[in-house]
Parts: C-alpha cells; sequence; structure tokens
C-alpha cells in the first residue's frame, strides 16, 4: 500500500468525522482538502462515500439505545412511531429535491469557490439565527402577567425530540433542503433550522444526528450502486483506513458537540465558516491556490 495515499486517507477521514456534525459542511471540506491532497478524481468521490458511512455509523453507535428502542417499539410504542414519522417526513422534501437537481448540482455547485461562498452565508445566517435568538430571550423588566407572556416568547417551543411533530418535522425538512448546496451543512441547516422553528438547541442538534441517519444510509446505498463498475477489491485497504478514522473522529465529535452546545451558541462556527471562505476565495483570486472547478 502507497504510504502517501494512506496518509490522504487518514486526513480525509478525520475532516469528515470532525466536520459532518459540526455545523461548517463536511462536503464542503471535503471538496477543499480533496483538492490540495489531489485526492478528488473518480475515485476519490467513492472515497468520500465509504468515510461518510463511518461518520455515520459513530452517530448510530453513540445514540444504538435509543435507536434500538425506536425499532422494537415501532408496533405498540405512541412515542416511538411518531419520532419515525418524524425522521421520515423531515428527510423526503431533500430526498426528491435531490433526485430532480442532484446531477445539476454535482455539475454547477461542486467547485471550491462555490463552497468558500456558501460558507461565508451559512457564517452570517449562523450569526443573524443566534442574535435573533439572544433577542427573543431577553425579558427587560415586565409587569404583571407581562413577564410569564415574556419568558414564553422567550423559551424555545419545544424541549424534548419526543414533543416533536410533523409538522415541526417538514419544516426543518425544507430546511434541510439548503444543504444540496455544497458548504451550507446539512448539520448546520438542520440545526439552524429547527432552532427558528421553536426548538430548543440541544433538541435541534440531536434531531439533527437521527435525521443524518436515513440521509447518508440513503446517499451511500445510491452512491455505490451507481459507481459499482469502478469499485476494485484493491481499494478496500485504503477505504477501510478512512473508514476507521472517519468513525472514530465522528465518534468524538458527536459525544463533545452534545456537551457543548448544553452551554454554548454556535457563533464561533460562524466565524470559522466566514474566516475559512474568505481565506479561500482570497487565495483563489490572488492566485496563491490555483482552485479549479
Amino acid at each position: 500500500m502507497d504510504i502517501a495515499i494512506a496518509l490522504k486517507a487518514v486526513i480525509l477521514g478525520i475532516v469528515e468525522g470532525l466536520t459532518e456534525f459540526l455545523p461548517i459542511s463536511s462536503t464542503g471540506h471535503l471538496i477543499l482538502a480533496g483538492q490540495l491532497l489531489n485526492f478528488n478524481d473518480e475515485k476519490g468521490k467513492i472515497f468520500e462515500i465509504v468515510i461518510q458511512f463511518g461518520a455515520i455509523l459513530a452517530v448510530c453507535w453513540e445514540f444504538r439505545q435509543r435507536i434500538g428502542k425506536v425499532v422494537a417499539g415501532l408496533s405498540s410504542d405512541r412515542n416511538a412511531q411518531r419520532f419515525a414519522v418524524n425522521v421520515i417526513v423531515a428527510t423526503l422534501p431533500a430526498i426528491v429535491l435531490a433526485l430532480v437537481f442532484g446531477k445539476w448540482i454535482k455539475a454547477h455547485l461542486f467547485s471550491p469557490i462555490t463552497v468558500a461562498t456558501a460558507f461565508i452565508i451559512g457564517g452570517l445566517v449562523i450569526l443573524w439565527a443566534e442574535r435573533r435568538d439572544a433577542r427573543r430571550g431577553q425579558v427587560s423588566h415586565p409587569r404583571g402577567n407581562a413577564l410569564l407572556e415574556a419568558a414564553k416568547a422567550g423559551a424555545p417551543r419545544i424541549e424534548s425530540v419526543d414533543d416533536l411533530n410533523w409538522r415541526d418535522a417538514v419544516k426543518i425538512g425544507f430546511a434541510q433542503c439548503f444543504a444540496l448546496i455544497p458548504g451550507t451543512s446539512r448539520s448546520g441547516a438542520t440545526i439552524i433550522g429547527g432552532m427558528l422553528f421553536g426548538l430548543s438547541r440541544q433538541v435541534a442538534t440531536e434531531f439533527s444526528f437521527f435525521l443524518a441517519i436515513p440521509v447518508i444510509f440513503g446517499a451511500t446505498v445510491y452512491e455505490l450502486y451507481k459507481a459499482r463498475a469502478l469499485l476494485s477489491a484493491d481499494d478496500f485497504g485504503i477505504f477501510g483506513i478512512g473508514f476507521v478514522f472517519a468513525f472514530i473522529s465522528a465518534f468524538l465529535c458527536v459525544r463533545w458537540l452534545l456537551r457543548f452546545v448544553a452551554t454554548h451558541d454556535f457563533k464561533p462556527f460562524a466565524w470559522y465558516r466566514i474566516a475559512f471562505g474568505l481565506i479561500v476565495l482570497g487565495t483563489a483570486y490572488s492566485g496563491l491556490v490555483a482552485w479549479s472547478a
């Protein structure tokens, strides 16, 4: 096995695992990292699919008890049934749009400049959403019943994943559609969208994790089937390395993020997105890095 290629597999696996569930776009980072490492040919695209699968298995392992409880209760537990329906309903809009516009998006939007622009716009949206959330939570010396009303207005409407209904799920599903634009971030779109629709930060983050499972599982099966002619037994070693490192880094990242959102907002990720996007645009227009389409 070529050591240089193995090292690229390790780097990309870690990049995928660390960025898949943060609101900073794993696809965008993989496009940029793949070009810098010259690992963005057709085999490189298949490799990205494999490591995304490794990352989502980390979520399945972290939430294995909850997933097992839902599966076991599908026939009799109303909460499990409602949860499953919500995940399915929230997944459908992105699937439909991906099937209709997927080829066009890949042909025209999968480029470093598009990614950098989406990074910046997404960062600005996160800053706006966080400012809006903070202003809603402010209560400035209300009197009498106004105190209760102001507290209700500022507090999130949904404090548990089990409190979601199908209408909430549909809204989050449409928010997820923005993630079809590379650089937007699937987790960012669903988390920020969820917060705007009344979910607490923790619930929006947790539901984003669950929503990633059918999306990435489905995309993995679909893309691997389409690229089956390019698969070779010689690639299993490299794919395995990337898969393992994506799983480990994603597992650590998910656990960290669940603790982080309990006491922090998403502004640091917003500033990171903006700074990273400006760096990519700056290096592109200065000629320092020859970003290609």
